[in-house]
């Protein structure tokens, strides 16, 4: 499976320049990271989320991890869960399972990125498929997605070193 025939031609339609690579299979973001020799801030992934107001796509560094109260706090929801993959094949019909690419506004699905992936002057995304990536201009993504953008990504050693911290602390009670 090649680059998503809807957004070859979305952006072929925008005129908005992009690259493809292809890559070894891979099935998490850090493994694309490392595939594509790329930072893991560079790379946008994206995690679908269900709210009591429908289904959005957080777009974020693959360095982080979603804090779901930050993201729920910004999209004003009052439930919400990590969608699951009836809910990916359902809205997002001709794409692998995991791959979407951050551009949900084809598939009628808001998109929210996290603000570390802002400050990004190009960023590297799934095209559909798990072998495969899509690199443009940060700016270009703006334009054509118009995403929310809010803090709600948690940087994963940040998270890990607290999780290691936590541990030691209840080795010491015992």
């Amino acid at each position: 499976m090649a680059i998503s025939a809807r957004l070859k031609t979305f952006l072929a339609q925008k005129k908005v320049k992009f690259k493809t690579q292809k890559h070894p299979v891979a099935y998490t973001a850090q493994e694309i990271a490392a595939a594509e020799h790329i930072p893991g801030r560079q790379l946008a992934k994206c995690v679908l989320v269900t709210t009591n107001k429908g289904p959005y796509l957080a777009v974020l560094p693959a360095i982080h991890l979603v804090d779901l109260k930050k993201l729920k706090s910004l999209l004003r929801a009052t439930q919400l869960s990590i969608g699951k993959e009836a809910d990916i094949r359902k809205l997002f019909p001709d794409v692998e399972i995991g791959a979407m690419s951050v551009f949900g506004n084809l598939y009628d699905v808001p998109v929210v990125v996290d603000k570390g992936l802002t400050e990004a002057a190009e960023i590297v995304c799934n095209a559909g498929t798990h072998a495969e990536t899509l690199k443009l201009r940060y700016r270009d993504f703006e334009k054509l997605v118009k995403p929310k953008a809010g803090s709600f990504g948690l940087h994963v050693a940040k998270v890990r070193a607290a999780k290691t911290k936590k541990g030691k602390k209840s080795k010491k009670r015992k």
